[in-house]
């Protein structure tokens, strides 16, 4: 494995600024391809779960904060209060405050259930300048997040359902899980006092695992404050353990905020709250990519896809051609021109880049590339139409192969 800080740098994909301050990166043209793709792809896998997204203010009001128990189980990882006129503002340590005031905008019936929504959305904790560390640990996250709002005997098929939205994003993603964790509470004020609470959420989400037949350890004292979880871990180049991906059942939130929904009978009903993170922080995923490829992503990753060389000048219109196309396609091409050495210089220089074309004065005179793999292929000459359409499938695929 690559260590992410000195690669990612070395890429052109984030950088700090003392500026700007310790633990808030910011990215660069290419590190934001590989962001966006990465939103994309979640997004995409969210809506077809039945998710339905959201956005939501990074600042609440410091009572927002005392509703949902983080001002007193949670503050200290908070940035402090602004004064806003006679009211005080945080910005958010987390987003389900935010989801929970959506839930409940309005009347709910036990038909619309579960009701799912997802956000893409920023939250900041105060964390030492000590434990920061590249993207990893950060004070600005931009956290894959979602809630499910849904009866008692939903929460279970739920969080199964989130345990096989993460399994199938790793798979895609090429992330090995470490291990599984069932976190539980451990001693002192930090833990919501509700005995009964801690007992339910922990037998059902226990079910969780046990249906899925996955293997886990438990770990005390490193649950939410207000209910267990079950923690998808990885390890970094380093070989330190972090949490990447998460699934919560939370009793709490939905007694703090009142929230209920019309019953079959017609009676008032609680909900049960799911919390799930496929890919955890877009950061810490970013992080664990760049050293899981070694900066050689995916193609539907990769910054950029295709790199067109002609091999002399008389050959760079032809070569601006097949950029064009490739752009048409939505395929993210460049050109690397014979003014930018020689064509071996620049075929290293593009070593990474999952498809390499070159355009010689054969290929522009019959519309053929000569293609080059990133993994040392060479299929060969192949009509520039059939190259980029070969591309485009493999990046519609999201797979990890090149010419399949």
């Amino acid at each position: 494995m690559h260590d992410h800080r000195r690669l990612g740098r070395e890429l052109g994909l984030f950088d700090t600024d003392p500026l700007i301050g310790a633990g808030l990166p910011y990215w660069l043209p290419d590190g934001a391809v590989v962001r966006h793709a990465l939103e994309e792809y979640v997004r995409e896998a969210e809506r077809a779960a039945g998710y339905r997204h959201v956005y939501s203010p990074v600042l609440g009001k410091r009572e927002l904060y005392e509703t949902s128990g983080h001002w007193a189980h949670y503050s200290d990882d908070m940035f402090p209060p602004m004064e806003l006129g006679a009211e005080q503002v945080v910005l958010r340590p987390s987003l389900c405050p935010h989801h929970a005031l959506i839930y409940r905008s309005r009347s709910r019936s036990y038909r619309e259930l579960p009701l799912r929504i997802a956000e893409l959305g920023g939250m900041y904790r105060s964390e030492l300048s000590g434990v920061l560390g590249g993207l990893t640990r950060v004070r600005a996250i931009q956290l894959n997040d979602a809630h499910v709002f849904c009866t008692l005997e939903q929460a279970v098929d739920e969080a199964r359902a989130a345990l096989g939205l993460i399994a199938r994003a790793y798979a895609d993603l090429s992330i090995e899980a470490a291990r599984y964790r069932l976190s539980l509470p451990g001693d002192g004020g930090k833990y919501v006092a509700d005995p009964g609470l801690w007992r339910r959420a922990t037998a059902l989400l226990r079910e969780v695992l046990d249906g899925t037949g996955v293997g886990y350890e438990e770990a005390e004292g490193e649950a939410a404050f207000y209910g267990p979880k079950i923690d998808v871990q990885i390890v970094d180049a380093a070989g330190r353990e972090a949490t990447l991906s998460t699934v919560q059942i939370d009793f709490h939130q939905p007694e703090r905020f009142d929230l209920h929904y019309i019953g079959a009978d017609g009676a008032k009903h609680r909900p049960v709250m799911v919390h799930r993170s496929v890919i955890g922080s877009v950061e810490r995923a970013v992080a664990h990519l760049i050293e899981r490829h070694g900066g050689a992503f995916p193609a539907w990753l990769a910054p950029v896809q295709l790199v067109v060389l002609p091999v002399a000048e008389a050959q760079a219109e032809r070569a601006e051609d097949v950029v064009r196309q490739a752009s048409a396609r939505g395929l993210r091409a460049e050109l690397a021109g014979a003014e930018h050495g020689s064509l071996g210089a620049r075929i290293r220089a593009a070593r990474l880049v999952p498809y390499q074309a070159v355009i010689g004065d054969r290929e522009a005179g019959s519309g053929l590339a000569a293609v080059r793999l990133r993994d040392g292929r060479r299929p060969g000459a192949v009509p520039v139409g059939e190259l980029l359409n070969r591309i485009a499938e493999q990046v519609a695929a999201r797979g990890t192969g090149l010419w399949e």
